[in-house]
């Protein structure tokens, strides 16, 4: 492989307008200016957003499951490789090592990245797809935009939807911290992740963290 392959790491998710029922996972260039929106479906975002904020599920998701599985064989991921970029379609392989073998496994992206993030293995690139598919987000001094607000913003999406002021979205923001934990307890409880990383970014926003 290459050797001036881009490292990547996972910025965040926002919902995407462009794909009904999709979300668009922001990846960004460690040490760089470069951000890759990815389009990817509910149940991926689902599991990346809950290791994202840290929720443990009562009982293992897929990806948790498959990592569970290759370490109890002492299999280990290496790194996830995003390799083309072809008809708006992004490739991935999974590169495994075991003992003295390594074996490499095509993967969708949205997975590969997702079983990264369990494992801590590293993400990379290459140099053409990121200059194809990145975006530079322009900061100015007195921009106090949230990094991961301004990717959603990215020329591939448009902006998102802010809830409406009715909505159980926006009326959590109005929950105490106690509130919040309960609701969150029932959420995960229900298995209903995608609700829970929700409430769980807003507890830790209130909890100053």
């Amino acid at each position: 492989m290459s050797q001036d392959r881009i490292r990547l790491t996972v910025l965040g998710i926002s919902y995407s307008q462009i794909q009904s029922g999709a979300y668009a996972l922001i990846l960004a260039q460690v040490n760089g200016p470069y951000r890759i929106p990815v389009v990817i479906g509910a149940a991926e975002a689902q599991s990346i957003a809950m290791r994202m904020e840290s929720i443990t599920p009562p009982r293992p998701m897929t990806h948790d499951l498959f990592v569970s599985f290759a370490h109890a064989f002492g299999i280990r991921l290496k790194e996830v490789f995003i390799y083309r970029f072809e008809d708006g379609i992004f490739s991935s392989e999974l590169t495994f090592a075991s003992d003295d073998r390594v074996i490499r496994i095509d993967s969708r992206t949205s997975d590969a990245i997702a079983i990264a993030m369990r494992t801590g293995a590293p993400i990379y690139t290459t140099p053409e797809i990121l200059e194809e598919t990145g975006f530079v987000m322009e900061t100015h001094a007195d921009d106090t935009t949230d990094d991961t607000q301004a990717a959603e913003g990215a020329p591939t999406y448009a902006e998102d939807t802010p809830p409406a002021d009715d909505s159980p979205y926006s009326r959590l923001e109005n929950f105490t911290i106690e509130e919040l934990e309960r609701t969150l307890a029932q959420l995960i409880e229900k298995e209903n992740y995608e609700e829970a990383a929700r409430v769980n970014e807003i507890l830790k926003r209130k909890r100053g963290q």
